[in-house]
């Protein structure tokens, strides 16, 4: 299984907009933050898969670190709803977990990251977006390669 790098959205681009619904039922567009805070958009495969569960869970963790008046962390999946929504209150994640799975994976697509070979879902990709919505720093990982959220941190205090 792998991801095609010349079809992924690269850094220096101007990160696709989109609009996906996250676990409370609510509607997260990623151009709302824009002119407002940084963000970082991290697709992974599945909720309550190991390596997935392992790094939602750090970032839970971090999020202070992370997130606050000037970022913000957004996870995204294949998974419906329902299932973030359980997923999240289960592991105490608070954090916008937000699914793309109508149409399926259309933003995983739209960043290069879908893999439609292993059962249409998302592959281990991260992307952090400064406040005017260009890609400043990215990794893409197959799908049994965890991430370093330390690279997150670093990547974010390299923003102005």
């Amino acid at each position: 299984m792998s991801v095609d790098a010349a079809t992924s959205v690269e850094v220096g681009q101007l990160a696709p907009d989109f609009s996906l619904v996250n676990q409370y039922g609510q509607q997260v567009t990623l151009s709302q933050f824009r002119g407002a805070k940084n963000v970082v958009v991290m697709f992974y495969p599945a909720a309550f898969t190991g390596i997935c569960t392992s790094e939602l869970c750090t970032l839970r963790d971090r999020t202070p670190e992370l997130e606050g008046d000037d970022t913000v962390v957004l996870g995204v999946s294949c998974d419906r709803v329902p299932s973030l929504k359980i997923f999240a209150t289960q592991e105490g994640i608070d954090y916008s977990l937000l699914s793309d799975f109508w149409p399926h994976g259309a933003v995983a697509q739209e960043y290069g990251v879908f893999l439609p070979e292993a059962g249409g879902k998302a592959t281990r990709a991260t992307f952090v977006i400064d406040r005017e919505g260009v890609v400043r720093w990215a990794i893409i990982n197959g799908p049994g390669e965890p991430r370093d959220p330390g690279d997150y941190r670093a990547a974010l205090a390299d923003l102005p």
